[in-house]
């Protein structure tokens, strides 16, 4: 039985260095650092972390795909203590400039192309 999702994106495993910025509600920076996407979609990421991120936490990402950089912002929906020292927060993106998506359009196409080969 297939387990039921809100996401309105599927996610494909991918394991991509990125550079964060967490903004709090006062429009004040809170958190920098760099972590890794476990999943990607056109909707969101699963970001790991050494430190944990807030719920409110606006998030500004740069994410390496590949040969190219995209640049998104987004929301933490969910952050969760994965293993000792490591955070899961799941990331809503909310703004994405044109070029951005089409570079995560691509990857996502190659992926899945890959993923039918294999």
């Amino acid at each position: 039985m297939k387990k039921h999702t809100n996401r309105k994106h599927e996610r494909i495993n991918s394991l991509n260095l990125l550079n964060y910025t967490c903004v709090d509600r006062k429009s004040e920076e809170t958190i920098q650092g760099m972590g890794r996407t476990l999943n990607v979609s056109q909707g969101g990421i699963l970001l790991e972390t050494h430190v944990p991120m807030y719920a409110h936490y606006s998030v500004a990402l740069s994410i390496g795909l590949e040969d190219e950089m995209i640049d998104i912002k987004g929301q933490v929906i969910y952050c969760r203590e994965a293993t000792k020292g490591k955070y899961e927060s799941g990331i809503e993106f909310k703004e994405i400039n044109e070029t951005s998506l089409r570079i995560l359009n691509k990857y996502i196409a190659a992926f899945r192309e890959h993923q039918k080969k294999a």
